[in-house]
């Protein structure tokens, strides 16, 4: 596969950043990221969009390193050398401009899964409070799991 570097539309060549103390990534193409703060959105394309370019390998990787501001970022960049990486990269960021999920599946896993996890963890008290907001039975607080009929819970949890 050729690749054309001015026929990519959206996937860019890393560039030093102004103030940057960390390894230079000359020969890497960036492809997506996200940080300790990132939405579920974000988590969720930085997950299925390195899965979908194999995963990690000796020309796709993921960069991880500090950040004064959100503690640390990471990213996935793809060598100059693998095309067939990069093509996809670029296709997959395009489709994002147009819509911002690569895979609704794996984000309504992703926020059910986050939603639960937090459920687990609050007091029968904060459970009660988030049932009656969602016009639901109290009783459903005494349960470790999500109730079924959660559709507006889900929303007040996020």
């Amino acid at each position: 596969m050729e690749l054309i570097p001015e026929n990519l539309k959206a996937i860019e060549k890393w560039e030093r950043p102004d103030s940057y103390m960390g390894a230079n990534w000359f020969e890497f193409y960036v492809f997506l990221g996200q940080h300790r703060d990132s939405d579920s959105v974000t988590r969720c394309n930085f997950i299925e969009g390195l899965k979908a370019l194999g995963g990690e390998s000796d020309t796709v990787q993921v960069v991880r390193e500090r950040h004064w501001g959100v503690g640390w970022v990471e990213w996935v960049a793809v060598h100059e050398t693998d095309h067939a990486a990069i093509l996809a990269a670029d296709e997959m960021l395009c489709a994002l401009s147009d819509y911002p999920v690569l895979d609704d599946d794996a984000l309504s896993q992703m926020e059910w899964d986050e939603a639960a996890e937090y459920w687990e963890r609050m007091s029968v008290r904060d459970r009660v409070e988030y049932l009656q907001r969602a016009n639901l039975c109290i009783f459903s607080a005494r349960h470790d799991y999500l109730p079924s009929d959660c559709g507006d819970l889900l929303e007040l949890l996020r």
